[in-house]
């Protein structure tokens, strides 16, 4: 980058010699010579050779908001339009041009090429408008801008480490110019939200999720790192889509697979060292639980749909208590989904029954029961079961379907998370609502397309008795004269200020008391 800007220092620019007519030499055409104390100096690392770099990087960038001494002192005369306009005034102008957009991946690739351009009035925009835009950067939007990445990819964004750099994952670390990294978060896009395999395409999750420990947990954009590990898909329109960016072959599996993944873990160690954060996002399953308990003993390492879900559901369900009554131990729940979210929430569930109830975990464990793709969990599958469904295999006899199950089991709480949409049909929410005055329905899955049911669904379903919550954002929604608006129970409001406490505390491990501790600050909110 020195020998760059040497280059351009020695091209034809204003600063070509000239005479000075006092003494010779060259004219000191700025007052680079007569520097003062209030004299404004790039922030950069090394002198720019002129204003032009500087407006196009996007961590110093201001636009038209660089004022009439800044634009002297950073060579930008000429590079601009005359007028100074404040910050305040770009951000009303962007935020009435955005919302003239109709189609939520328009207000998306906008938003995103605004963080491209100008990180400052980005971040403004996003802390300023989080209610409103917060869908928009995060679910369920950026799920189709995960589906059309290849389509819409104009600037790469992060790392992308794939099979092609095994051997040298360190050297590829060590590219990227930052190096002050507190947060990493990483994924291979196996199970990108519902919507399965998007390879190299999931991407956009990782930058969504670094973009809100910015705009809510506060830490700088420098700081944070998104890196997709490419190790192929198994999605054939990917593979056979001319516009596919990642690797066009079949999914790296067994020693292959964990050997990248630990040269990976074993390189960021390395040259960020033992506090940085790494949070794995939307891993298979299979992947998802063996890298936390591979490396949740030697690295600072934080899985968001096992954890940071989990924290977040369950603070709901303790805030639903005031309405529902009662302890968490009086309480049945039924869980649509057996996967990482599923059962990461159903732990922390039962680590906070026992804990309040003073009861083995194990007791607690019996008051949940999840639902998988062959039926309700039971003893006499568990043999066949996946380690992490195991200690959910209860004393009952096989049930194929969810509304058979709610009618067997008869929980209060009804928690979906199986990424599959409109499985929480008329039939089970009426059946749900039969034996419930108030029932808990979470429909979790993302985006919208993939949640369980929507809130009109479970509001009108259930004749308006229904406790809602989503993990995608839904409208109010009416019945009967009364206006229902439900809850949101995603992740955003845990881990960036999770991240954060991390980071502040200097902590190297990740603990299940940090969780509960999390989930009880969000209550406090």
């Amino acid at each position: 980058m020195e020998s760059t800007m040497k280059d351009l220092r020695e091209g034809a620019t204003v600063l070509d010699p000239k005479t000075n007519a006092s003494g010779g030499g060259v004219e000191d055409v700025y007052g680079e010579d007569c520097a003062t104390e209030d004299q404004l100096v790039t922030p950069w690392t090394f002198s720019v050779a002129s204003g032009y770099s500087l407006l196009r990087d996007p961590h110093h960038n201001k636009g038209l908001a660089f004022t009439e001494k800044e634009r002297d002192a950073h060579y930008l005369r000429g590079l601009l339009p005359p007028t100074v306009v404040s910050q305040q005034l770009q951000e009303k102008k962007l935020m009435k041009n955005i919302r003239q957009y109709q189609v939520p991946l328009q207000k998306y690739m906008a938003l995103m090429d605004l963080q491209e351009r100008n990180q400052r009035l980005f971040y403004k925009l996003l802390i300023d408008n989080v209610e409103e835009l917060l869908p928009i950067v995060y679910t369920p939007t950026v799920g189709e801008a995960c589906q059309k990445y290849g389509s819409i990819f104009r600037r790469p964004q992060g790392l992308y480490i794939s099979l092609k750099e095994k051997g040298k994952i360190l050297e590829v670390l060590k590219n990227w110019p930052q190096r002050s990294i507190q947060v990493i978060v990483v994924t291979d896009g196996e199970r990108i939200l519902g919507l399965g395999d998007l390879g190299c395409q999931g991407m956009g999750i990782p930058v969504g999720k670094l973009a809100l420990y910015t705009a809510l947990g506060g830490l700088r954009p420098s700081a944070c790192l998104p890196i997709t590990i490419d190790v192929g898909t198994n999605n054939e329109q990917l593979l056979n889509d001319e516009f596919y960016i990642g690797l066009k072959q079949r999914r790296a599996t067994g020693q292959e697979y964990a050997e990248l993944l630990h040269e990976f873990m074993a390189a960021v160690k390395k040259n960020y060292g033992e506090k940085v954060l790494v949070q794995f996002e939307d891993f298979a399953n299979h992947n998802a639980f063996d890298l936390l308990a591979r490396y949740g003993t030697s690295h600072l390492v934080f899985n968001d749909d096992i954890q940071g879900t989990a924290s977040v559901v369950l603070a709901g369900v303790v805030a639903a208590l005031k309405l529902l009554g009662g302890e968490l131990t009086n309480h049945t729940f039924l869980f649509l989904g057996a996967g990482e979210a599923g059962t990461g929430i159903a732990e922390l569930i039962a680590l906070e029954m026992s804990k309040r109830a003073k009861i083995p975990l194990e007791e607690a464990r019996k008051k949940i029961w999840l639902v998988d793709s062959r039926g309700l969990i039971v003893s006499s599958r568990k043999e066949s079961l996946q380690h992490f469904k195991k200690p959910w295999a209860h004393e009952h006899e096989p049930i194929r379907d969810l509304l058979s199950a709610v009618k067997a089991i008869k929980p209060t709480i009804l928690i979906g998370s199986s990424g599959v949409g409109r499985t929480f049909t008329k039939e089970v929410i009426e059946a749900l609502t039969s034996f419930n005055e108030k029932p808990l329905i979470m429909a979790l899955s993302n985006p919208t397309s993939q949640s369980e049911c929507t809130a009109e669904e479970a509001y009108n379903w259930s004749k308006g008795r229904a406790i809602f919550a989503s993990g995608s954002p839904f409208d109010p929604v009416e019945y009967e004269g009364k206006v229902f608006a439900s809850g949101q129970a995603n992740n955003a409001y845990i881990f960036p200020g999770f991240g954060l406490g991390l980071v502040m505390s200097g902590a190297i491990r990740v603990h299940d008391e940090m969780l509960l501790a999390a989930c009880e600050l969000v209550l406090c909110i």
